[in-house]
């Protein structure tokens, strides 16, 4: 496959060895892509609406999986697997799950000693999941649908509205998103908890 795609400040290339996982084979360009990936996350978010989410099964690999399979499963092979090697974001393939343990287990803290805001935990869930970066792509979408469904499913709270612009365009509300995950990298969540709810 001779597919070469153009990528945005703050997107994560796919390899070649991602690329070949591609299931539908007229793609040829990013925005066809996009199309593709933006219809299969509309239906995983249908699907996760319907579904009964409890604590439990929201703080676990599997569901972390399951939700990035629902997303991408119709576009890529290797949607809801683990990465396999290192990309140019994220900790050592080889700790993926366990780092993803450590931050399902924290966030758990959280929530049973309010540690934090509900927005906060939300928001801190979602930082921590894209700096481990568990799978070849998709882990910003990933983690803002995960966001957004821990406010919805077990916080009962409106889900947020990330600036209500398209993120996957080269636009302002995505350079005030990129400010905001930069400074979360640095402790510092405000922006971007005021920025997903802008």
């Amino acid at each position: 496959m001779g597919l070469v795609f153009n990528y945005l400040e703050g997107e994560t290339p796919l390899d070649t060895g991602a690329l070949s996982g591609l299931r539908i084979g007229t793609i040829s360009n990013k925005r066809e892509l996009d199309e593709f990936e933006q219809q299969n996350i509309e239906s995983a978010i249908l699907y996760f609406s319907r579904k009964k989410i409890n604590l439990n099964n929201f703080l676990s690999e599997d569901f972390v999986k399951l939700l990035h399979l629902k997303m991408f499963g119709d576009v890529w092979s290797w949607a809801g697997k683990l990465r396999k090697s290192n990309t140019n974001i994220g900790v050592d393939w080889a700790v993926i799950s366990v780092e993803l343990k450590k931050l399902l287990d924290d966030c758990l803290y959280w929530i049973k000693n309010n540690v934090f805001v509900d927005e906060e935990i939300a928001i801190r869930l979602k930082h921590r999941i894209v700096a481990i970066h568990p799978f070849s792509n998709g882990n910003g979408r990933h983690s803002r649908l995960l966001a957004d469904l821990i406010m919805e499913k077990i916080f009962k709270k409106k889900h947020f509205s990330w600036g209500s612009d398209n993120l996957y365009k080269e636009n302002k509300a995505r350079n005030v998103y990129l400010k905001a995950l930069r400074e979360a990298d640095n402790s510092y969540y405000e922006d971007l908890i005021s920025f997903a709810r802008s």
